[in-house]
């Protein structure tokens, strides 16, 4: 964006007949993510099949901006793990957290715009989601009328709006960070949206992008070549500030809380959809707006990493495996433990601690610099070396933030080094074909010396009643 972006209320005339240049991306919502509304808990996949396109490393400018506006950059030489409790202590729901300012958003634009230049990109291309959310505090419901923030490196930020949803997009805390451009029914969006386009422009175009936008714009500038965010700028959003990373501890805290009240409740002889509408009340009830999924996988349900909470009745003798999250204040929580009905066995012991193990031991790695990979490589040894290699099935983790998955994916093959700020899950798992399956997730933030968690409830199997 532009150091003298004009205010949001300033309404400027369309005219396509004068090219505009835009800059910016949008990374997609990954499918556990529904939206900013409230939804009821639905179960959703705790790991999925490496992202197809491996994300460049952040470029050393933008990393050293992004440590220049955020004072909780600091080196330090030593590699420490932090305490299991953050430094400023975070309550699950008692307090309301620190506002996003205007200049918090005109930083991430111009980020954005600055990340997408040097990319090659002549700009970014952001429709309604969490990007356009995170970018500019605005959240416009999804539909067939066409909203787009264009981001460009030398121009302001402009966002086109339909004319009726005009005042809620004033109202948006980035408003004064951009400058507002209307269409009214009847009129052609997308020879609007020309108007601010480069023709024969090269830009990335969030990959949640509706089909029929996508499509419409190319119509009006067939020239205009688009290419998918994931694949151009997968970083965008995945090196937190001091208060972003605050939101994800307090998120964190919540759901922490919302599992040590699990444990009094009754699992045998209820159905697994019980348990996870037990998960859902107690999320809502320490904070969070949005419940995005909760996973009740219990005896041979739990050797399925995609199980869906459904009907089954838990029984004596069961491995159950919880994992659950969704959005507080906007920021996501994911955690996973597993527990087991009654006294276990001692194979069921011997494999959760296998596990256990696996996951401290990818915790300890992680470092600035450390590639994302690496991460991936640790838990996985400590599984294969056990002998039980070919059950775990999925990356060790994901990425979170506004939504609960995004980059950075903790995957073989991703070479992108860790850099302070990043936050994501650390979840190895084994899953015994129509038996049980144990998985232990954590999410964690790399700090300039090491590691902190954001979870901290024990990791030791519990035993439920």
């Amino acid at each position: 964006m532009s150091e003298t972006a004009g205010p949001m209320g300033a309404m400027d005339p369309v005219h396509p007949e004068h090219p505009g240049h835009q800059h910016h991306q949008e990374h997609p919502a990954h499918p556990k993510h529904r939206g900013h509304q409230e939804h009821p808990a639905h179960p959703a996949h705790p790991e999925h099949p490496a992202h197809p396109e491996h994300p460049q490393p952040l470029s050393t400018a933008s990393t050293q901006e992004h440590r220049a506006e955020h004072p909780m950059h600091q080196e330090h030489p030593k590699h420490r793990e932090h305490p299991t409790h953050p430094a400023h202590p975070v309550a699950s729901g008692d307090h309301d957290p620190i506002a996003f300012t205007e200049h918090d958003y005109a930083t991430r634009m111009r980020r954005a715009a600055h990340d997408a230049a040097a990319a090659g990109l002549s700009g970014v291309l952001v429709t309604p989601g969490p990007d356009l959310a995170w970018l500019c505090g605005y959240r416009p419901p999804v539909t067939e009328r066409l909203t787009l923030l264009v981001l460009t490196q030398d121009s302001e930020p402009r966002l086109l709006v339909p004319v009726l949803e005009r005042p809620d997009a004033a109202a948006a805390p980035g408003a004064g960070a951009v400058r507002m451009t209307e269409w009214r029914d009847g009129q052609d969006p997308y020879a609007a949206a020309a108007g601010l386009l480069r023709p024969g422009g090269r830009y990335g175009v969030g990959d949640a992008t509706w089909a029929l936008h996508l499509l419409g714009l190319q119509e009006a500038l067939p020239l205009t070549t688009y290419r998918a965010l994931s694949a151009v700028l997968p970083m965008l959003r995945a090196v937190k500030d001091a208060h972003e990373v605050e939101r994800l501890a307090a998120a964190g805290a919540a759901a922490d809380a919302a599992y040590r009240e699990i444990l009094d409740v009754r699992f045998a002889g209820r159905r697994e959809a019980d348990v996870a509408a037990d998960l859902a009340r107690l999320l809502r009830e320490h904070g969070h707006g949005q419940v995005d999924f909760t996973v009740v996988g219990s005896g041979p349900n739990g050797a399925n990493p995609h199980h869906e909470a459904g009907h089954r009745v838990i029984e004596d003798g069961d491995m159950v495996v919880l994992d659950f999250g969704g959005l507080k204040d906007g920021y996501g929580s994911d955690t996973t433990r597993t527990v087991h009905v009654g006294e276990p066995s001692a194979e069921e012991r011997k494999v959760h601690d296998i596990v256990r193990v696996a996951q401290e031991a990818a915790v300890r790695t992680v470092r600035p610099g450390v590639p994302c990979q690496e991460i991936d490589r640790v838990a996985r040894a400590v599984i294969e070396e056990a002998g039980y290699g070919e059950y775990f099935v999925h990356r060790t983790g994901h990425g979170i933030g506004v939504t609960t998955h995004e980059p950075p994916y903790l995957v073989e093959g991703e070479t992108q080094p860790l850099v302070p700020g990043m936050c994501f899950s650390v979840e190895p798992g084994i899953y015994l074909p129509g038996r049980f399956g144990v998985r232990i997730e954590d999410i964690v933030t790399c700090t300039e010396d090491g590691v902190r968690r954001l979870n901290d409830t024990p990791h030791e199997m519990a035993v439920v009643a």
